[in-house]
């Protein structure tokens, strides 16, 4: 345990934003997985919806420093890849 002030401080800050982070991937993977369900069912206007919202909540994640800016990058690419593959097989 930290016996100095600032030591203590910082643990304190650690654990806001570690419930911070935890609340916004754990957001992020439901509207992957809303996706991933609308990919699923051939539901491609609710994937379309999806995928917009999903690229913007990515991207934010990765300006705020929740996520690696290449790992959001990767996400989004991966999951239009993934669209546009369902899209051309319709």
């Amino acid at each position: 345990m930290a016996n100095i002030k600032s030591a203590k401080k910082r643990v304190r800050v650690i654990k806001a934003k570690t419930a911070a982070n935890r609340r916004v991937k754990s957001h992020l993977r439901a509207i992957i997985k809303n996706f991933d369900k609308a990919i699923a069912a051939g539901d491609l206007a609710t994937a379309s919806e999806k995928l917009a919202l999903a690229e913007k909540k990515l991207m934010q994640a990765a300006a705020k420093g929740t996520l690696h800016k290449n790992t959001a990058s990767r996400k989004v690419s991966r999951m239009a890849k993934c669209y546009n593959k369902a899209q051309k097989a319709e």
